[in-house]
């Protein structure tokens, strides 16, 4: 049995993860999932949130967006809008962001605008809490 799976992240601009880890822990519309190889086939829906990545005993940590997850015994593919590792959030910019967006939410919008609004206030949250924990 294989100790390892390969993890592919692709946002809309680039393929932002491609490599090897031991273990992948996602946030899903079920709760947190974890992902070790060999498991189970499955497609789920990602939510803004943390991930974990376990690669060579290390963990690391990346704040993620909405998006589509395929999972098969030794495979791991992920679509999603946004995915930023700990070392590269400006924090300051996303507190800006959720500002923004906490600040949008007060005024007469449309269902849709409020969808976009509390999207990318889940986002900026998912980057401020990867980036606090980074600190931790």
């Amino acid at each position: 049995m294989a100790n390892t799976l390969r993890l592919e992240i692709i946002t809309p601009v680039a393929t932002v993860f491609s490599e090897d880890v031991e273990m992948v822990t996602l946030p899903a519309v079920e709760g947190e999932i974890g992902i070790l190889p060999q498991h189970v086939p499955l497609m789920t829906q990602m939510v803004p949130g943390e991930m974990v990545v376990r690669q060579n005993g290390q963990d690391r940590f990346l704040a993620v967006g909405e998006g589509l997850v395929e999972i098969t015994g030794d495979h791991v593919a992920i679509l999603t809008d946004l995915a930023i590792a700990a070392e590269n959030i400006d924090e300051a910019m996303a507190e800006e962001a959720r500002q923004r967006a906490q600040a949008r939410l007060k005024e007469k919008l449309s269902a849709e605008e409020v969808a976009n609004v509390n999207a990318a206030l889940a986002r900026s949250l998912a980057e401020i809490r990867v980036k606090r924990r980074q600190r931790s």
